[in-house]
């Protein structure tokens, strides 16, 4: 073995294979912009996470239609639940990659949003609730503050 070969795998071990600077603690205090983004993604995860526990419970003792399909849409809306969660606690901890899942979303919530306004009734109140959020939480990611919190900068040419 070369001592190249020695000296990379030595430098492995004792980082444990990981970079140095990706277990380097951001600096300064956390943004209120990017703890809004955070808290935001959070509550969806949340409301999405207690729709699945219902859509699941009501597959189980209730007597739908489809019990099988109840059961499915309650465990694939608890799936879903996962990735604004986990968005939120990585926004919170303010780790880079957090911010393309939140971003994404907060994207794939307005259709939802429109879906739930033409669905009329009291759909409408949840449709102008979840784009607002949306919105809201979209404009707080994409503000220099909180991308300069997370660790992205503009690309040098």
């Amino acid at each position: 073995m070369s001592s190249k070969q020695s000296s990379s795998k030595t430098a492995r071990k004792s980082t444990g294979g990981a970079p140095a600077a990706a277990s380097a603690e951001p600096a300064g205090p956390r943004p209120a912009r990017l703890s809004a983004a955070a808290a935001l993604n959070g509550l969806e995860g949340v409301v999405l996470a207690g729709w699945g526990i219902y859509l699941l419970v009501m597959g189980l003792l209730g007597r739908p239609d489809s019990p099988q399909q109840a059961e499915t849409g309650g465990l694939t809306v608890l799936a879903l639940a996962a990735l604004p969660l986990l968005a939120a606690r990585g926004l919170w901890l303010r780790r880079r990659w957090s911010r393309g899942p939140a971003l994404a979303t907060q994207i794939m919530a307005l259709p939802v949003a429109w879906m739930f306004f033409n669905g009329g009734g009291a759909l409408i109140a949840a449709a102008v609730a979840l784009a607002l959020v949306a919105v809201a939480t979209l404009a707080l990611l994409v503000n220099p503050t909180a991308t300069e919190a997370l660790g992205i900068g503009p690309r040098e040419s």
